[in-house]
This record gives structure tokens, sequence and C-alpha cells, in this order.
């Protein structure tokens, strides 16, 4: 016989651990992965950091109600982020601080003499950049494992080497076979990051056009060390980004490559691309290329997250999409979700924001 619950959740990565814990006080939750342990793909590939103005204006307020959060519970450590530019970018620059300072974010004009006090060995053509003091280090490993602690103490049922084999649309909601199981749901939660229009498909449900692309990162010795105290800095264009980590660097050339949902790895080309691009940054001598990975990062076609009843079956709920911004906003992300499934009221971190924004009704599919 089938185990029943009121809600499944398809994925164990943060997306789906964080809106398990904030829905299992409240209902009988199963969460499935296909892995043989969660978040071995996105969440476990994250550089990730509290950056508000990362993943465009309409996610500053998700990432802004999550902050409180974040730092109350010690996942953040404060860095500082700056975003740099060339003399000829002196608009791009302005354009950038009007936009995202009318969201909220704390962020401000600095000049070169400021750009040189943070960053150490910057090239003459860096000119001016946006510094945002708030940005901090993110401790991805530890708010997963928050989250699904809080999952457990509050009687979910984490089914991991789970990988949905089958979906049927039944008049009580899904029978759901996973793993050699059969499982019940009222509702279908699909929280599956990169295979979010995959498990779509096997529900009978339309695509919401969620996009897998891949994001490389490497981990580089070099000379001189970078301090333990430079800020994240990033490209006002979108072409890098790097911070210091335990005495060495982390660097990513913002790539977004568009891959089938897969394990990623990372490409040789793109490594070399992401080394060149800091040495026209920074006069330090790359000595060694320590380390390199990938993982995916998943977009709508507007590039905002998908929470929401799809406007087709009212059992099937869309908690994907969120680019590379879902460890950032995750506290936010999983109460508005869990209040949008529940029908329960907003609350001091969701207030301030507009569901539908995320509403997967607003995608013409």
């Amino acid at each position: 016989m089938a185990e029943r619950f009121d809600i499944a959740i398809v994925g164990a990565g943060m997306a789906g651990a964080s809106l398990g814990a904030e829905l299992a006080p409240h209902a009988s939750v199963l969460v499935l992965e296909a892995e043989d342990q969660p978040g071995y793909h996105a969440t476990g590939r994250s550089a990730a950091f509290w950056e508000e103005c990362y993943g465009g204006p309409e996610v500053v307020p998700l990432t802004l109600a999550s902050g409180s959060y974040l730092r109350d519970h010690g996942f953040l450590r404060r860095r500082g982020a700056i975003y740099v530019g060339r003399g000829s970018d002196t608009a791009a620059l302005d354009a950038f601080l009007a936009r995202f300072s009318a969201r909220g974010a704390h962020i401000e004009r600095i000049d070169r003499k400021a750009l040189e006090e943070h960053v150490p060995g910057l090239r003459p053509a860096w000119t001016g950049g946006v510094w945002e003091p708030a940005c901090s280090d993110i401790d991805v490993a530890g708010l997963h494992a928050h989250y699904l602690a809080a999952f457990a103490r509050a009687g979910g049922t984490l089914r991991t080497h789970a990988r949905v084999e089958r979906l049927e649309r039944t008049a009580g909601g899904w029978l759901i076979t996973s793993g050699g199981a059969a499982f019940e749901a009222t509702i279908l939660v699909n929280a599956a990051g990169a295979w979010a229009d995959g498990i779509a498909g096997m529900a009978g449900v339309l695509p919401a056009g969620i996009s897998p692309m891949r994001r490389t990162v490497v981990q580089l010795r070099v000379d001189r060390p970078p301090p333990g105290d430079m800020p994240l800095v990033l490209d006002i264009h979108g072409g890098f980004y790097f911070r210091p980590e335990n005495g060495r660097l982390w660097l990513s050339p913002q790539d977004e490559t568009p891959s089938a949902p897969c394990d990623a790895a990372p490409e040789e080309l793109t490594v070399a691309q992401a080394v060149d691009r800091l040495q026209q940054v920074v006069d330090w001598r790359v000595e060694a290329v320590e380390r390199k990975w990938a993982g995916l990062r998943s977009f709508a076609p507007d590039r905002r997250p998908v929470y929401g009843v799809d406007p087709a079956d009212p059992a099937f709920f869309w908690f994907a999409g969120q680019g590379g911004f879902g460890i950032q906003t995750a506290p936010a992300a999983a109460r508005l979700g869990a209040q949008l499934l529940l029908g329960r009221p907003r609350d001091g971190m969701t207030e301030g924001l507009n569901p539908a924004l995320y509403s997967p009704a607003r995608l013409s599919r």
C-alpha cells in the first residue's frame, strides 16, 4: 500500500529542504531526492554569498527579506562587495546604482582611490565602482543542514536515492512511483532545480521554460595571496567575480552555458577564460589552478523564480527557477511558498513581497 502524505516535494536541495522545513509543522510532508545525499547538485557546488543586487531588481525584495533570518541564525559573515568598471563604464555604473537603489539595495559609488584600498594590485584601467558594504559570505552547508534538521524535527520524511519514475494524477492528488516505492500526496511540489521542466512533463503539466545554465568556479593559488578581508569583486558587465577563500582565490567567469540537466563538469576552455579575465583585472601571478567545478543554475525566461500553483492544475506547485540566487533568498522564498501552499497570511518576513512577480501564471506557455 502507498504511503500517504499531504504534500510531496521533489528535490532536497536548498529549495526543497527550506520549503519542507516551513511546511512540516503544519502538514505531513515527504521530500524525495534522486541522489544518495541531499544538495549534491547546485546547492552543494555554490560559492554562495548574500549580495543585495544579485539576480536583478525583482529578486532584491526576496534577498532583503531573507537577510535578518540568515544573520540572526549565524549563517552570514560580512565581506562587502564591489562592482568594478573601466573608464568607459561610468554610465553603466551610474545606471546600476540608480536601478538597484530604487529597490532598496544599500550601495554607493566609489572612485579609483577607494578601489585601490580594497583590491591590491588592481590594474589602471579599472577606475570606478559600486560599493555594497553589507555583502556577506553564506555558510551554505550549515544553512542546508539547518533546514534538513528542522524538517526532521517537525516530523518530515526524507527519502534519498528516490528518483521519481512515474507521476499519475488521481482524484485525490498524485500517485508517485519513486525508488521502487509508491507514495500518495494531495499536492506535488516541483523543487527539482535543473530537472523542473522534466518533472512537469511527467506530471502532464506544461513546462515553465526553465533552462539549466552551467556556471564554473575555480580555486587558484596566486602570488600575491589575496587579503582575507578583501571584498567580493564583480564585473559591472557580468564577466567575472572573485573573492578570497582560506588563502586562495575563488574565481568565476560568470559563464551561463546552456546545458541539459546533468552532473555538471567544468570545461578547460572556460577555466582558461576565467584566468585570462582575472589577469586583466589584477597584476597577481596565477601559480596554479588547484580545483575546478561547475554547477547548474536554472532560469525561467524572464529570470525571475517560479513560485506558486500551476494555473492548469491546483495540485501542482512550482518552486523552481532560482537561478544563482536560491541560497541567499531561501528563507523568504520558503516562507512565502509555505504561506501560498497552506493559505496562511503573510508575516513580517514576507509582507513586503509581491507573489504575482513570481507566479507561474505570468509565464506564457
